[in-house]
């Protein structure tokens, strides 16, 4: 090809020749503009962090991880503490990272789901509290106000202050229980859906808040005894979970998105959806499909906002009251914007579904499997649904002891429930008496238990100021359903994963057998690592907060040395006199540790 000469004068006329001196001028200038704003601006800050958290899942920190591993599992091995986190990981919380499941499908919100890294991806350390964090507010009290240093994030405050859901005031978020449905207060909220369901009576004691907000609606349905667990995506300008569990209300982090939602079939008396804004019949009804599976018979189901009589959502309005008579739910009442149906008992109903595309489930699926169980189409049969049903169920308090109808699907169910019942009685005396765990006081609202098996321990508890989350694992018989029914709540977990929530939400946290956490009993292997698990509790209790561990003497050997490698104070004790020398009980308190100021 031959090349075309341009005359001088058409070649890009008024663009000005470089020469060499020009370009290394421009170069340094380039070089100094970057550094500049590198120093004076976040982004500096930001590509460091982003250094930092590549480092710590390079290879070279996997090796340190291997390295502290292997050196807490040496009895011989010299104490040592493992580091603190950055700064910047305050809110550290691994499953719910939006910087990993940003890059995920948007599809059915897919990617605001539970997302967690492999465990050699998470960096062993331990998260901080935020500067001028303070020991939360003892409840009740918490309940109308926590430190606003704990958590300060303003735009909760900010965007809803004039809808009554929290406002700051001097060193305190207040919280005055309003909420975007129902700005006037939860009090004045709750009395009118009083007027339609029987609140006080005992027939209703689980709730379910879906897209809580700071969850004032669960808070101030406690004074009517009725347990309500309430959720919502994690959200990086709002933390309104994060606000709910500081103020000693229960929640915890999910998203229905394509999966169910962690609980058993027949969970909650109530199902609440104030402005959640769940698309409820998208996708041939999926969603109110899982709502259908949670919902006790003879449970109400309440939805305020959209689409109950909206502006523009004519459509959706129709199609949702279509396949709510479609699943034979009786409408109780359209209130403005609220409607409130009534699920049928197990028996009286058959409903028509083919509108919709669906079906009954086959005899093969569980409607209690629902650990990373993806949301079926079809209608699920539930064992036992007349014997549970609100109008069979004991009225709470009594259903607490009462031997629910669904132990007796397990083998001498029974005589398991009562021996359990009875056990944990006298543990928590124990506990309390003779190991000086202070439960009853103010200071333990927030109490979870990690391997709640059927609830004794928080049944044990009923009579002290606190919730219990009770946690079944995963890989264990599925007996979270007999939790729901004694009227206690929880979900299920796998503990080689990191939790649904944020850190410094539970003032306890009690594990009996903690070793079985995390074995594959069909290997006898351990499927992860006690150390991960114990730095993730760690991460999960607020600064002095306590945990009570109770396993064989070799396992407490090894919780005791990780423990103090995680700067927590602990006590071995012997464990109760009828439980001979099978067991020791470690009782620790996680030290109030914080960053140097020069690291904020």
């Amino acid at each position: 090809m031959a090349l075309v000469n341009v005359p001088q004068g058409r070649r890009w006329p008024g663009r000005p020749r470089w020469g060499v001196l020009d370009l290394v001028s421009a170069a340094l200038f380039t070089a100094v503009f970057v550094l500049f704003v590198l120093i004076v601006t976040s982004l500096g800050d930001s590509l460091a962090a982003s250094g930092r958290r590549a480092l710590a899942r390079s290879a070279a920190g996997s090796r340190q991880r291997e390295r502290i591993v292997a050196l807490l599992d040496s009895p011989t091995a010299s104490p040592f503490a493992i580091d603190s986190c950055p700064a910047e990981e305050v809110d550290n919380m691994p499953c719910e990272d939006p910087r990993r499941n940003s890059q995920l499908s948007r599809e059915m919100n897919f990617y605001r789901e539970r997302h967690c890294p492999l465990p050699g991806e998470t960096p062993l350390c331990l998260v901080p509290p935020p500067k001028g964090y303070r020991i939360p507010v003892p409840w009740p009290e918490s309940l109308h106000k926590i430190w606003h240093d704990n958590m300060p994030y303003n735009k909760i405050a900010e965007r809803k202050g004039h809808q009554g859901w929290m406002k700051e005031e001097g060193p305190y978020f207040i919280f005055p229980g309003g909420g975007t449905m129902f700005p006037d207060g939860a009090i004045n909220y709750i009395e009118m859906l009083g007027q339609f369901i029987p609140l006080n009576k005992g027939l209703v004691r689980t709730a379910l808040d879906m897209g809580c907000g700071v969850a004032s609606f669960g808070g101030f349905l406690l004074k009517e005894d009725i347990m309500t667990l309430s959720f919502a995506p994690r959200d990086s300008h709002k933390s309104q979970i994060q606000f709910a569990l500081e103020r000693g209300i229960p929640a915890f982090v999910a998203m229905l998105g394509t999966r169910r939602l962690p609980f058993p079939a027949s969970s909650f008396d109530l199902v609440h959806c104030s402005r959640c804004l769940i698309p409820f019949t998208v996708h041939n009804g999926t969603y109110l499909v899982e709502v259908d599976r949670l919902l006790r018979p003879e449970g109400y189901l309440v939805i305020s906002g959209p689409p109950v009589q909206w502006t523009n959502q004519d459509k959706e309005w129709a199609d949702l009251q279509a396949m709510a008579h479609a699943l034979c739910y009786k409408l109780i009442t359209v209130d403005g914007n609220t409607a409130i149906w009534k699920k049928p008992s197990g028996a009286s109903c058959l409903p028509n579904l083919n509108n919709f595309r669906l079906d009954r489930c086959s005899d093969n699926d569980d409607p209690n499997e629902a650990w990373y169980f993806k949301l079926r189409k079809c209608i699920t049969e539930v064992p036992l649904s007349e014997e549970i049903s609100i109008g069979a169920i004991p009225e709470w308090p009594q259903r607490l002891s009462k031997t629910p109808a669904r132990v007796s699907l397990m083998k001498n169910g029974i005589d398991m429930f009562e021996a359990d019942t009875q056990l944990w009685a006298r543990r928590v005396v124990y506990y309390k008496k003779s190991l000086g765990v202070e439960l009853g006081n103010p200071r333990i609202r927030n109490v979870m238990d990690m391997n709640a098996f059927i609830g004794g321990f928080a049944a044990a508890l009923s009579s002290d100021p606190v919730w219990v989350m009770n946690v079944v694992p995963a890989q264990n018989p599925l007996t979270l359903d007999i939790i729901y029914d004694r009227g206690l709540i929880g979900l299920y977990h796998d503990w080689c994963e990191a939790f649904s929530t944020y850190p410094r939400t539970y003032d306890l946290i009690h594990v009996a057998g903690i070793n079985s956490l995390i074995r594959d009993t069909t290997s006898d292997n351990d499927r992860c690592s006690l150390v991960d698990l114990m730095v993730e509790m760690d991460r999960m209790l607020r600064p002095q907060g306590t945990a009570v561990v109770r396993d064989t003497p070799e396992v407490i050997d090894r919780v005791a040395r990780i423990a103090h490698a995680i700067r927590w104070t602990i006590q071995v004790h012997k464990s109760e006199p009828e439980s001979g020398d099978r067991e020791k009980i470690l009782v620790a308190t996680k030290t109030f540790w914080m960053l140097p100021a020069t690291s904020h």
